[in-house]
């Protein structure tokens, strides 16, 4: 066959293999011990192969590889292969949820308490992530009343230090007010440091120290110092309470849960610390590849350990089932770690227990995704074979990218990129552009343009070898554009320019009545309007519209708050962020009299003056007009 590489041509040697379609897209990222033996594989009889596997080949065009030394290198090359172009071929965990975490901020001059999701800062600490957030913020408010540190935002920092008063917090002993001097940085470190040890687990040294300095303060007679230490203590036995108990003190491991189907796994990971529960995170895989039980563990530790670990790593990862290559896995899990990790099936005890807890939530997962899944996966599927039928496309359009303008007067021109992939937002590819080239109200030049920058790119990118490509390196098999028959005919004659008509279908969907038009009809398309055709287009193009406004709300916005303070005589990147930082807000700046700037003893009387003047016209020219009346 054609794909077959010529004989002898594949080292026997450790590496990453690549599948890539006609269109140039990886399609499939793999890792060998031996590439030639492990391509060869692909290449016998097609009955022999898994039928996703024989799909996968049918599907390719061509197949490159990259050599590298060991097998360890092999994995994770493999795994940045798949981060970087997410083949379609490959396994992919999704978070069925966003978990979130308890975070320390140690990098704020004064670290605060917060729950929070999302991304995290290297330097902060996190701990997590936990299955609800009401759980979290329930230990939270118990914990703060042994150690008071703060959990309001800088912003309101910086208020209630310029006001000089604490705020409710401080009065109901949930903050200990560094806002207005009330404990010290030393006090403050130390409530901060055993905070952060007893949420490392370390819960024995923090319940003594407690003890000890309450029966201090009974000796000493200072009973009222003691009745607050006796509640401390209290509220931290609760917190100790509320972790489930899963080994002996000293032991750190992560346990895997899984449940799956032919289609898809659901995936439950427990993160125990000095032998409690500290955390929980959930996935579903989509199991896009030939995959039994060793090798879907296998496919679950390289992606869950390729990250960061929340709670640091864990000396010992408990499976359902070993992978073939298990001291592989381990050695890298130790390079890590930078000490020995284990990976092994637990067979009696607590850990067993607590694996058999883990199958159970992900089986309950999975149940949960079954039947979102039977209604969704249906309506799109109909949804996209009935698109290509209206369309006369020649295959569903399992890749649309849309395209809309928003601008207000001409001012702050931007446009948006939304992208689905099989039905669904893969907002990974979502991209703004800012129009450069545009003066004033002109949406078709504008759209001009956006099409022109992105197409240009994947005909570039195209042209790249297969690992240096980017993410417009694959063409929409549908491209929709919001608006009608004119931003059609920009679309078209951009497709015409770059040599593109032929390869990528375009269709326009008009806001007024829902019209749908395609190149070379001039009236439009008669598509039901209760049609799950329909709505796909409708939901790409409000999504994009929603993209396009948001950013372009974002771009104003920001110029608002910029202007005021910008151009000012003295007054540079680091003046203005801490002038901003100090008075808690732009707006406080603005609302600020010219003595409480003067006041700062960092910023000179002369920029002072001139940030006041700036921030209030009306007060300075006053005297001017006034003369000029007289």
């Amino acid at each position: 066959m054609g794909l077959r590489p010529e004989g002898g041509s594949v080292p026997d040697v450790p590496g990453s293999y690549q599948f890539l379609d006609a269109d140039g897209r990886i399609i499939y990222v793999g890792k060998a011990k031996s590439l030639r033996s492990r391509l060869n594989s692909y290449f016998g009889d097609p009955r022999g192969l898994h039928h996703r596997t024989a799909q996968m080949v049918a599907t390719a065009a061509s197949v490159e590889w990259i050599e590298v030394s060991t097998e360890v290198e092999a994995l994770m090359l493999e795994y940045s292969l798949i981060q970087r172009h997410q083949p379609r071929f490959n396994v992919r965990l999704r978070d069925d949820k966003s978990y979130p975490f308890l975070a320390v901020t140690l990098l704020d001059e004064w670290p605060r308490a917060m729950v929070m999701r999302g991304r995290r800062k290297r330097g902060n600490r996190y701990f997590g992530p936990y299955g609800h957030a009401y759980a979290i913020r329930e230990t939270l408010d118990l914990l703060l009343r042994t150690f008071p540190i703060r959990t309001c935002s800088d912003s309101k920092l910086a208020t209630h230090q310029r006001l000089g008063r604490p705020c409710l917090l401080y009065h109901i002993e949930q903050c200990a007010g560094p806002c207005v001097g009330e404990i010290g940085r030393d006090a403050y470190d130390r409530l901060v440091r055993d905070l952060v040890r007893f949420l490392e687990g370390d819960t024995d040294a923090i319940v003594n120290d407690l003890e000890q300095r309450m029966a201090d303060a009974s000796v000493e007679l200072e009973f009222e110092l003691a009745a607050r230490l006796r509640d401390r203590l209290a509220s931290v036995r609760r917190a100790i309470e509320k972790q489930q108990i899963a080994g002996t003190r000293n032991e750190d491991f992560d346990v895997i849960g899984i449940s799956d189907d032919e289609l898809e796994a659901a995936v439950q990971l427990f993160f125990v610390r000095k032998g409690r529960v500290m955390g929980q995170r959930g996935f579903v895989v989509d199991k896009v590849e030939e995959l039994d039980g060793p090798r879907l563990v296998a496919r679950v530790l390289e992606q869950l350990y390729h990250d960061e670990n929340p709670l640091g790593w864990p000396k010992l990862v408990l499976v359902p089932e070993v992978p073939a290559e298990v001291g592989l896995y381990e050695e890298w899990l130790s390079g890590q770690r930078g000490s020995r990790v284990a990976v092994r099936i637990p067979q009696r005890g607590d850990k067993r227990a607590l694996m058999e807890t883990a199958r159970h939530n992900a089986r309950e997962s999975l149940s949960r995704h079954r039947l979102r899944r039977g209604t969704d996966h249906n309506s799109r599927a109909r949804a996209l074979n009935e698109l290509a039928e209206h369309l006369d496309l020649p295959r569903p359009p399992l890749r649309i990218e849309c395209y809309d303008m928003s601008h207000l007067q001409g001012t702050n021109y931007v446009g948006s990129m939304v992208v689905l992939e099989d039905g669904l937002p893969r907002r990974s590819e979502y991209r703004h552009f800012r129009v450069r080239n545009v003066a004033g109200n002109d949406d078709y030049a504008a759209m001009d343009e956006v099409l022109r920058r992105r197409l240009r790119n994947y005909l570039t990118e195209r042209e790249l070898p297969a690992p240096e490509q980017g993410r417009f390196a694959y063409p929409p098999q549908l491209l929709v554009v919001d608006g009608g028959k004119g931003q059609l005919g920009v679309a078209t004659a951009v497709l015409d320019e770059l040599g593109l008509r032929e390869q990528i279908p375009v269709c326009a969907l008009a806001k007024q009545f829902e019209e749908v038009f395609v190149p070379g009809r001039s009236e439009a398309l008669r598509i039901p309007r209760q049609s799950e055709a329909l709505y796909l287009l409708q939901r790409v193009r409000d999504e994009s519209h929603r993209f396009a406004v948001s950013y372009h709300r974002r771009l104003r916005g920001k110029a608002m708050k910029r202007g005021v303070l910008d151009g000012i005589t003295g007054l540079g990147d680091k003046r203005r962020a801490r002038l901003v930082r100090e008075f808690g807000s732009v707006g406080a700046v603005k609302s600020a009299t010219e003595e409480e700037l003067q006041s700062l003893s960092w910023l000179p009387d002369a920029v002072a003056e001139s940030v006041y003047a700036a921030t209030h016209p009306a007060a300075t020219t006053q005297p001017t007009d006034a003369l000029a009346g007289s």
